[in-house]
Formats: C-alpha cells, structure tokens, sequence
C-alpha cells in the first residue's frame, strides 16, 4: 500500500479468488510418416477430414502412420501432428531440369527462400514428396489473355489494378491458375485446384482493405500447392513498387510450368522419426497428455519414453512390432513379450497386445494398422464419458472401433503371460466386440502407478496444481500465503475425491516443512498426500450350493 502524505482515503483491491485451473487431458501427439504437409512442424487437427487436408491421404509408404492418426481423431478431436520426412526427401520444383530443393515447412521457406532459389524456375511445391509432382500453373497478363488456354474461366482480362492506377502505373495485373494435371489430388485429370484472379506484379500492391495483392504474396499466403521461387525469365521490374508510375514488363507468350522431380525418397527412417518425436519434448511449447507411437522398433519406442518421461505429463502408448503378431501364429505372445522387454520400466508409457485389420477407403483394400492409436483414444473417451482417472479398459470404455479382425487375440492362457509382463491385451469376445482387456503402464515394479488411471490422476493433479503455484512465485513464504496455497488446493481434491478420483488427501504447507532454512532458500514447499482410487482388475464370485433345510445364517451368509 502507498504511504499518503496527507488525510484521504485510499481503495486498493486485493485479489484473492484464485483458483485451481482445469487442464486439457484429451490432447494428444504424434510423429509419422505422410504423402504430403509440413515436416519437421507441430500442425494441430481435429478430424479424419483435416488430417487429410494438411497431410494427404494414405499410400503403400504412409498407411500404418495416417490410420494410427486416424483412429486415435476418431475418439477425439485434438491431435499435434509431425511429418517425418527422409534426408532425401525433396519438394517438386518448375524447372525439370534443376536439382529440386527441400523446404520441409513454412520456417524454412521464409529463412531461405522467400528471395528466391535460383534455377528451379517460377514455383516449387508446398511441401516434399511426390504429390508436388504434375501440378500444374499457368499465367497469363493483358497481353496474353486472349490466346490463353483458361481464359473461360475468368471473369475478365487482366489490365490494370487500381491501386496501380493511381499512381500512374500501367500493365500489372495478371491471373494464376494452379491446375491438378495428373489427378493425384482430385482423381480426374486437368482439375482447377487453386485460382487467383487479378494479382499484381507490384510488390506493394493492395486491395482497398489494405491486404496485399502482390503476386508473390498472395500465392504465399493462400496457395495450399505450391511456394514463389522466382519470376519469369525477362520480367526484371516485377518486384518493383507501383508507386513510382512503373510500366510493368510483360509476358511474351503465356507461362505455363508442371513440377516435377519431387520425392520422399524412401520412408522415413527410426532417426527421422525419432527427431520427429523429440519436437514434443517441450512440454512448455506443446501440450499433450496421450502419445500414441504407430508402428515402432524398439529404438523409436525407447525414444518416445524417453520423450515422456521427460516432459513427465502425458503416457505413451506402443504396440509390438508387426512381425510379431501378424502372420505370426502360435509365436505372438512370445515374441511381444520380447519387444516389451527391450524396452525400459516406466509408468508414463503403456503397451498393448497387437494390431488390427480395417478398411482404407482412400485405396479400398485392408490394412494391418498398430492398434495404440486406438488404445490412447480410448483414454480420450473415457475423459469424454467419465474422467482422466476412470480405467479405459473393460467392457463399459474399452470398446475398440473400426476393427474387421486382430492379427492375435490372445487366450485366457496367453492373457496371462501377456499380462504379467505388462502388455494389455487387446480381445475380440465373440457378439461383445473388441475390448482393451487390461489397464496397466509398463512399470515394471509392483506401485499404484502400474496402473494407466493412476498415473492419469497424477499428472492432472501435477499438472493442475502446478499452474496454480505459479501464482505464488516472488510471494513472502509466511503463513498467509501458505494458507493461501492451502485455501486454493483443497477444494480442487475434494472435487476430485467427490468426481471418486481419490480416496482419501490431505495437503502440509505451514512451518513444519517451510522451516526458516527452507525460507532462507527462498523456497516454498507444500506436501500433497493422496490416496488414489483403484481400478477393479480381478472379481472373485463365490457361489454356495446349500441344502433345502438349511437357513442363509447358518452359513453365514
């Protein structure tokens, strides 16, 4: 409070309704293989439909990576999406004959080629791989428009824009067509992708609303195809300002390009996907709480725990490798018992028993596609249906969609093996679908925390907790603010403990562990005991068969 000078009455506010935030439990990640999007880019969607948007539909190459995305989007709708490119990936660029060049997103393009890229001619594609191929562009100006192939399908000739206009300048405006030459995109050949009418070779060009119209520009800013790599051979005052009453040079005949030599090379590979998963590590920058891996070797999977258990606020979720269970029969248990023991003890990750064959209707035939896409949606459900502490196991949140077989539904005998060793199976009961048949994380030491709703409930409680704390940084450690501290995570764990969360809490922040050398350290120390409730894994039903005669309490029933 201020010191007055003189008398008068002085009104400040203090705010002391601080509370515990809810925080996002549904969000998830993931790093793989696609034809087509930003590499090496966090991009978030929210459905099948936008996955393909940004990130193409599914080929030979990509398939196990988009429908591990896609089944887990079918629970939810909140996924971090990274494209995993090869080093030899390259992006389809106008000039055939040139070297083609890399631009994985749009960071790189502005960092090295927004000024251009020498001989690879007028465009490049958006993005690597070999969709970028058979795209087609064309141009045409006021003095081209008449014997132009797409005139029709425009309103009218390019001349000049108003903007250019007045300041005297003349000759500017052209149409840009991008065309789907081979129907890659679209499935019939020579369809209309893209169209910009009436952009200018100005670079200061702008429509009344101030938003540009320089050419360049505007194919930047909109195109979904492709990126400016450089003007037209001869057009050498294209870039300049309209302002100082240019006559802006013109096309000799109209340009039309189709890119070519785009390619991805090969499939990425572990290191490419490895460096794809790393992006996540910054828990700060992205915020996720389930990672499903899709298909893994045992050094991607050891790479996404590791990514886990450094963030220390979302599960990882893996399956074994393919060989292991499909065409594998009577070796499956065995050798997915095998994978899982190459991998590290940790409960902030969780592996199921296999994989599962649906359908692609971008392709229309049946793939074999990892089902942990699956398992961590059915966390998403069950956030959906209940809360991030419920168990997504069994038969009332376990359900697993889209599935025409497993590769390997386990027995009750295998079941058992499956399960001690940490690996939840996955089952098909005959008329009650498919269930995820198990709950646990793949610690490997008896604790509360080798089950997935515990370590869940923990990382809410860490992570809500944790941004109310904050708020008490460059605070005095004394006892109104540790009572205030207590004041604002009480009621949060006693809505927990009613939402059947914990059993039982209770919260330490006086002079008992903020004695004067923690205060000293200008530290600030609070102790959260919980007792977390348990999901049910084993039911035991004890039938009594008793004679006529005898009566329920005789028998101690």
């Amino acid at each position: 409070m201020a010191f007055q000078l003189s008398p008068g009455v002085l009104v400040t506010e203090k705010d002391l309704t601080s509370v515990v935030p809810s925080v996002a439990t549904t969000a998830g990640g993931f790093a793989g293989a696609f034809q087509w999007g930003p590499a090496e880019q966090v991009v978030t969607v929210d459905s099948e439909n936008m996955l393909v948007e940004r990130f193409g539909v599914p080929d030979d190459n990509t398939y196990e990576s988009f429908f591990t995305a896609a089944n887990f989007l079918s629970y939810g709708n909140n996924l971090q999406v990274v494209r995993a490119v090869p080093a030899g990936a390259r992006n389809a660029v106008a000039n055939a004959s040139a070297t083609a060049v890399l631009i994985k997103n749009e960071d790189q393009y502005v960092g090295s080629y927004q000024d251009g890229a020498g001989n690879v001619g007028e465009f490049a594609a958006k993005y690597p791989g070999t969709l970028g191929n058979g795209i087609k562009i064309s141009m045409a100006d006021g003095d081209t428009y008449s014997t132009w192939a797409y005139k029709d399908l425009f309103d009218a000739a390019p001349n000049v824009s108003p903007y250019a206009s007045s300041f005297g300048a003349t000759r500017d405006e052209m149409h840009i067509i991008v065309i789907d030459a081979d129907g890659k995109w679209t499935g019939q050949k020579d369809t209309v992708l893209e169209k910009f009418p009436f952009v200018s070779k100005a670079k200061d060009a702008k429509r009344s609303d101030g938003t540009s119209i320089y050419y360049k520009n505007v194919i930047n800013d909109q195109s979904k195809y492709i990126w400016w790599m450089d003007h037209p051979a001869n057009m050498t005052n294209w870039n300049t300002a309209a302002d100082g009453g240019t006559v802006y040079d013109v096309l000799a005949s109209n340009v039309t390009v189709t890119l070519s030599n785009g390619t991805t090379s090969t499939t990425p590979v572990d290191a490419n996907i490895i460096s794809a998963i790393n992006l996540f590590s910054n828990s700060e920058k992205f915020d996720i709480s389930l990672f499903p891996v899709g298909p893994a070797s045992s050094a991607v999977a050891a790479a996404a725990i590791a990514m886990a258990e450094t963030r220390k606020d979302c599960i990882v979720f893996l399956s074994p490798e393919k060989s292991d269970v499909v065409n594998n029969i009577g070796s499956e248990a065995t050798d997915s018992i095998a994978f899982r023991n190459l991998l590290s003890s940790s409960s902030y990750a969780s592996i199921d028993s296999g994989w599962k064959y649906q359908y692609d209707r971008y392709n229309d035939v049946y793939r074999w596609v990892p089902l942990n896409g699956d398992t961590a949606g059915l966390c998403v459900r069950t956030d959906f249906t209940a809360d991030p502490w419920f168990s997504p196991g069994g038969f009332n949140r376990g359900q697993v969609k889209n599935v025409v077989k497993l590769a390997f539904s386990p027995s009750a005998t295998e079941r058992d093996s499956l399960y001690k060793a940490g690996i939840n199976p996955i089952v098909t009961f005959p008329g009650q679908g498919t269930v995820l048949f198990g709950d646990k994380t793949m610690l490997s030491r008896p604790s509360a925390f080798d089950r997935i709703n515990v370590r869940r409930l923990f990382i809410v409680l860490e992570k809500a907790i944790a941004v109310a704390a904050k708020y008490q940084l460059f605070e005095f450690n004394d006892a109104f603010t540790r009572a205030q501290f207590r004041n604002l995570v009480e009621p949060f764990l006693r809505d927990v403990q009613g939402r059947r969360g914990i059993v039982e809490f209770k919260v330490v922040c006086d002079d008992t562990n903020n004695t004067s050398a923690v205060i000293d350290r200008n530290e600030f120390v609070a102790d959260i005991f919980v007792k977390p409730a348990r999901s049910i894994n084993f039911i035991q039903l004890n039938f009594i068969a008793t004679r006529s005669g005898i009566s329920f309490e005789e028998v101690g029933a």
